[in-house]
């Protein structure tokens, strides 16, 4: 358990100075944060969530001033950052000289993942520590993300000095990825969709070799314990059957969004996961969910977890 009673900011942003590791609300899912440029913290945050080492972590900072001090922005960049910053929207860029986001958080690339969160209370955290600060989602590597305080705790509030409770998380699924080095990528989607990107960039191109520097891409990953099944309109015996849309209430049926939104089922998607897994079921059947818009994240993420992902 995180070692302070007090998740405010200022506690926070001493800890991170110190060293030290916090839980820290954003609007996508809850992160496990430490100062970037601190290798021994950013390896302590690998250990807390066994996560591979060759998996970058994303710097979140206060600004788009702050995000230019670590990365080397294109015009392109700097479109998407007007359009879309603070949100859930993370680039890929060259690391800047001179940048302070360590060798270890970059896995050692020559690259940064950055973004600008647009939670208060990330920001607030973020204004007062000052620099860029290292966050991945506050779960063990390759479990569902944490979407509440009580789920961050328990995955890994033991290795956090402080915890600062943000309330829900609004959006529930890891900011969407772009590599802009060559021509632009779309390295993971997320709530900031494919058609919302091209709009403003034009076509983007497939991760292919750019994968490696984004998170979020290995191919299981976001996985509870129970065998998940993908495009499942019926439940078998034993199964949680998460479904979509109007559907008859049942004990053994979670409904990420009966209204068929899919902003509601992917705020909705790694809580479910986690409520299904911790009734220990024979298996976790999600039924059919729509691949436009947002559903290309929903999908990618309920892939990766049922280590679908070719």
């Amino acid at each position: 358990m995180s070692e302070s009673r007090d998740g405010s900011p200022a506690a926070a942003a001493s800890a991170l100075r110190s060293g030290r590791l916090v839980i820290l609300p954003t609007e996508t899912v809850y992160g496990l944060a430490a100062d970037a440029g601190n290798s021994r913290a950013v390896a302590a945050v690998y250990a807390a969530k066994g996560r591979p080492t060759f998996n970058p972590l994303i710097a979140h900072v206060a600004d788009v001033e702050a995000a230019r001090r670590i990365a080397v922005f294109s015009p392109d960049a700097e479109i998407l950052a007007a359009a879309f910053w603070p949100g859930p929207l993370t680039l890929v860029l060259p690391v800047q000289p001179g940048g302070t986001v360590c060798d270890l958080a970059r896995a050692g690339l020559d690259t940064v993942a950055v973004r600008v969160p647009a939670h208060p209370l990330a920001r607030a955290v973020l204004e007062a520590f000052g620099g860029p600060v290292a966050a991945p989602s506050a779960n063990q590597s390759g479990r569902p993300s944490p979407t509440t305080f009580a789920a961050a705790l328990e995955e890994t509030g033991e290795a956090a000095a402080v915890a600062v409770d943000g309330g829900p998380c609004e959006v529930g699924l890891e900011s969407t990825v772009i590599a802009l080095l060559d021509t632009p990528r779309l390295l993971r989607p997320g709530r900031i969709t494919r058609d919302q990107i091209e709009a403003l960039v034009g076509p983007l191109a497939e991760a292919q070799a750019d994968a490696r520097r984004s998170p979020g891409r290995l191919t299981r990953h976001y996985a509870p314990e129970a065998p998940v099944r993908l495009e499942a309109r019926e439940r078998r015996a034993g199964e949680i059957h998460l479904v979509f849309g109007p559907a008859s209430p049942s004990p053994d049926t979670l409904n990420l969004s009966p209204s068929g939104d899919l902003v509601e089922a992917a705020a909705n998607l790694f809580a479910f996961l986690r409520e299904a897994d911790a009734r220990r079921p024979a298996g976790i059947a999600v039924a059919p969910i729509p691949h436009e818009g947002l559903g290309e994240a929903i999908n990618d993420r309920l892939c990766r977890a049922a280590g679908a992902v070719g």
